[in-house]
């Protein structure tokens, strides 16, 4: 197990009464992880409680406020079975595996500043959303659709499009035309793009989501620091492959989906390296002398993780990981460090990028940073820091305001020259999920200040 894990510095403080809230029902019926017998995986049938506890939380208390900040009275999104909108899964109640038919939601902010949720669907979805009109007459459901929005009477009607975010752009071009036909011609210039309340609900962590991202990092974590070790690698004959598809397994046993395959690579003496190479490694056979890295993603209770850590393979006679390497794993965190201390709420990503680059310029070692929000999908929307690939300032998404409440993949890396590969660069490789709460970036699980390492 790699030093710093599985809490390492600047981790949440848990709200163990919150949580407990939440997972006392299904105390009975979690299973112990393996790997980690600390920690629990809720079996498939008990997630949709903690899921739902958690959608009734953001309906009622966070939707509300996002609704008057981006000045919506009235918010729809419409569904097709099988084209759902990205939002869609986030609002319904679990299980929930396709939207019906032409499943639509509103949510209309009344004088009292509460958001009533509500459905005009021929299957009605339950608690918390009330049921405005059930049948199976799609005609019927278009006028029972603007007859209610004539009925509520908003000033500004919030449907998803947008050309910067796809996220925030999932009302299809045949369901927008049949919204404007169905409503009345005087309701017509009062829809609006939705555009910011989408991005502001999809970006911001609620309290009980904190805490829950803490659990949910570790398990990732945890199945990194297995498949670095010997249970898993004999130098000279496993492969990064051999490796990766462990870790895919190892998440699918315990019923963790993965968002993107695992990749495993290696560095060495005698690759090509060079400072502003992008990414350095390859693939094949690990050997004893090997930096080995790798990147995963799970999705649990609807958190996305993405986590980037490093190992090394101890050659025959070493006990320890070479001074070298350990320093220049703990130049990588002096980098996060850089690049966290720039998170100032109200910040662009694009000031963040070019605050942090100042801060990185004369330091020993080259630098990449392409951080990224993180949470109901792997690369959320909000604030852009950076891409592998284009260094400088990104058009749009870059320009979006950091605000508190959000999480992101702290991703990048360094490249450091090394005296004992003649000068040849490694490159620490890191990202780990943390928390901006307003003042702080706080790691959701730790972050790895230590090497994993195969004996």
């Amino acid at each position: 197990m790699a030093a710093g894990f599985p809490y390492g510095q600047n981790m949440i403080a848990p709200r163990p009464l919150l949580l407990a809230t939440l997972l006392l029902p299904l105390a009975c019926t979690v299973s112990a992880a393996p790997a980690e017998p600390g920690r629990a995986v809720l079996d498939p049938r008990e997630r949709p409680a903690v899921e739902n506890a958690i959608v009734a939380d953001r309906l009622a208390n966070l939707l509300p406020e996002l609704m008057a900040e981006t000045g919506i009275d009235l918010w729809l999104v419409l569904n097709r079975e099988y084209a759902e909108d990205p939002v869609y899964f986030t609002l319904v109640p679990q299980p929930s595996f396709a939207a019906r038919r032409t499943t639509m939601l509103l949510f209309h902010r009344t004088d009292d500043g509460s958001v009533q949720p509500m459905t005009v669907n021929r299957y009605p979805l339950g608690e918390p959303y009330e049921s405005k009109w059930s049948g199976g007459d799609l005609e019927e459901q278009w006028a029972a659709l603007a007859a209610l929005i004539a009925e509520l009477d908003p000033e500004r009607i919030g449907i998803n499009t947008s050309s910067t975010w796809p996220e925030a752009d999932g009302l299809t071009l045949g369901l927008h035309r049949k919204l404007l036909d169905a409503l009345p011609d005087e309701l017509e210039d009062r829809v609006v793009s939705a555009e910011a309340l989408v991005v502001r609900w999809l970006e911001t962590r609620t309290a009980a989501e904190q805490d829950l991202y803490a659990h949910v990092v570790g398990l990732a974590r945890g199945v990194i620091a297995e498949g670095f070790s010997n249970r898993v690698i004999t130098p000279g004959v496993t492969t990064t492959d051999d490796v990766a598809w462990y870790l895919r397994e190892r998440f699918e046993s315990l019923g963790l989906p993965i968002w993107f395959m695992p990749y495993v690579n290696v560095q060495r003496p005698g690759q090509d390296c060079a400072a502003d190479t992008p990414f350095c490694g390859v693939e094949g056979v690990i050997q004893r002398g090997d930096v080995l890295h790798t990147d995963v993603g799970i999705c649990y209770l609807k958190l996305c993780t993405d986590t980037q850590e490093m190992g090394y393979v101890l050659k025959l006679g070493e006990s320890e990981v070479p001074a070298d390497l350990v320093d220049a794993l703990a130049e990588g965190n002096r980098w996060q460090d850089l690049l966290t201390a720039e998170f100032v709420t109200g910040r662009t990503g694009n000031e963040i990028l070019a605050a942090a680059q100042a801060s990185m310029q004369g330091k020993p070692w080259s630098f990449n940073v392409y951080t990224h929000p993180i949470g109901f999908v792997g690369h959320g929307p909000g604030p852009t820091i950076g891409m592998w690939d284009q260094p400088a300032a990104i058009p749009n998404t870059g320009d979006w305001p950091l605000y508190p409440n959000s999480a992101y993949a702290i991703e990048g890396n360094i490249a450091v020259a090394l005296e004992r590969w003649d000068g040849q660069h490694v490159q620490i490789k890191l990202e780990q999920t943390a928390i901006y709460d307003g003042e702080r970036v706080i790691y959701a699980a730790g972050r790895q200040t230590g090497w994993h390492v195969v004996r």
